[in-house]
């Protein structure tokens, strides 16, 4: 605010709270000094949401103490930190290789949301929606988005899964469909070598990559229960 929005604002409050009003000239001076110099920084109403004298009348209704100007300045602090939460950097469309001139539009984004004369970017949201129709049999065509050359490169650092298409492509059920009985793995994750301890209690976690015999056993069963679809 300027010294004119201060006292404007002054002016305002004191309309709404008569112990705000100052009549000696010299302690009119004072208090316009005052609140101007704690709201310098702050604006008076920006375009995205912000007023003063929202806040102020704000302040007259749910408090029984006069309004200072540092409870004008720290409900703009607060309106200004919420609005820099809420907001999510964008690509800025300067030239990447130019740090100078990148980060100088990431400041600058930053203060014009700060300061209001922007609205906050939202990151958006992951959906739960299911893929479009066309999408699916795109996927049922090409089969996998992962090419089969590098599908066999990554086998060797993926063993359990790559045991688990094995199987499935030789016609055995997927075993990581149901729970494992010995190691206790749950449905979706491979078993793990367990071992018992001479005390009796079970020992190790390492994954497996072929699953216990009884639990294909028990995913066979289980496949064998299911109704055939048509």
């Amino acid at each position: 605010m300027d010294r004119r929005e201060s006292a404007a604002l002054l002016a305002y409050i004191g309309r709404l709270d008569p112990r705000t009003i100052r009549t000696d000239p010299a302690e009119v001076r004072e208090q316009l000094d005052r609140w101007h110099e704690l709201l310098a920084e702050v604006p008076a109403a920006t375009p995205q949401g912000w007023d003063a004298r929202v806040v102020a009348r704000e302040h007259v209704l749910t408090s029984p103490y006069p309004i200072m100007p540092v409870d004008i300045a720290r409900a703009w602090r607060a309106h200004r930190r919420d609005r820099l939460q809420r907001h999510t950097d964008p690509t800025p469309g300067a030239d990447p290789d130019d740090p100078v001139a990148w980060n100088a539009e990431l400041a600058g984004t930053r203060r014009a949301v700060a300061s209001g004369r922007t609205a906050p970017v939202h990151l958006r949201q992951i959906t739960g929606a299911r893929p479009r129709p066309e999408l699916e049999a795109r996927l049922r065509e090409v089969g996998s988005c992962i090419p089969a050359r590098a599908r066999a490169a990554l086998a060797p650092y993926r063993p359990a899964r790559a045991a688990r298409e094995a199987a499935i492509a030789r016609g055995l059920p997927d075993a990581l469909t149901v729970r494992c009985e010995w190691c206790h793995a749950p449905v979706g994750e491979p078993c793990r070598r367990r071992r018992i301890a001479p005390d009796g209690a079970a020992r190790g976690s390492t994954p497996r990559a072929t699953p216990h015999p009884g639990r294909v056993d028990r995913a066979a069963a289980h496949r064998a229960r299911q109704p055939e679809t048509t």
